[in-house]
């Protein structure tokens, strides 16, 4: 019996320092080292390169894509049983969607609050309309209907460094879905960093503490020199 107790507290022992060592996050850096956030570990890590095709627009094989793969570090986390970048703009799960841009002569000259805010998808006014005129012109309905704002707040940073971070929703077919963007301009005006979570807005109104931790996260490191 003393035995058998033994071998008991032994596995509870071995189960408990096995639980232990599993990570809570996965630490996340960009390739340049100065952009840092946290993800969950049950979060899988995608490859983002097709999100970056679909937001420039750009043929893989054009100087455009290639450019831009030289510009920009991405990465994607998708929490969904079976995790794809497809879900971006459209899923029950949680999304996280992060990137880096290198920013060009002509992009420093342009860039502003309210370009950081759009630096992803239509959130301000002017954006909105210009994407609807957009897709009339192309003869396409719009994939992002009836825009709702949540929360906009500016932020200031350390060393000069300043950014946004916005709330909102956008139907997305029959579903709605909620988005929370966090766009920051480096305090020399070189790099944005920018992180996009994204679910459905019944996912989002039960779990936002959760998706606040992880925007929260998301900052700027100081690299030594």
């Amino acid at each position: 019996m003393k035995k058998a107790r033994g071998l008991i507290a032994l596995m509870v022992a071995v189960l408990t320092l096995s639980a232990c060592g599993q990570p809570e996050f996965t630490y996340v850096r960009d390739k340049a080292g100065t952009t840092y956030f946290k993800v969950p570990a049950s979060f899988t890590q995608l490859d983002a390169y097709p999100i970056e095709l679909y937001l420039s627009g750009d043929h893989p094989s054009s100087q455009a894509a290639a450019l831009r793969a030289q510009r920009v570090w991405s990465t994607a986390f998708d929490q969904s049983a079976k995790p794809s970048v497809n879900h971006l703009l459209g899923s029950a799960d949680p999304f996280v969607y992060a990137a880096v841009h290198q920013l060009t002569e002509e992009q420093r000259d342009t860039i502003s609050l309210n370009r950081l805010r759009d630096f992803i998808l239509p959130v301000t006014e002017q954006m909105r309309l210009l994407y609807q005129q957009q897709a009339v012109t192309a003869n396409q309905p719009p994939m992002f209907n009836r825009f709702e704002p949540i929360s906009d707040e500016v932020l200031a940073l350390d060393g000069g460094a300043r950014g946004v971070h916005v709330r909102f929703n956008y139907q997305i077919g029959a579903d709605v879905q909620t988005f929370d963007h966090t766009a920051i301009l480096d305090e020399k005006g070189a790099t944005v960093s920018v992180m996009l979570i994204g679910c459905q807005s019944v996912c989002f109104q039960k779990r936002g503490a959760e998706f606040d931790k992880i925007a929260n996260s998301f900052k700027l490191l100081r690299l030594p020199g």
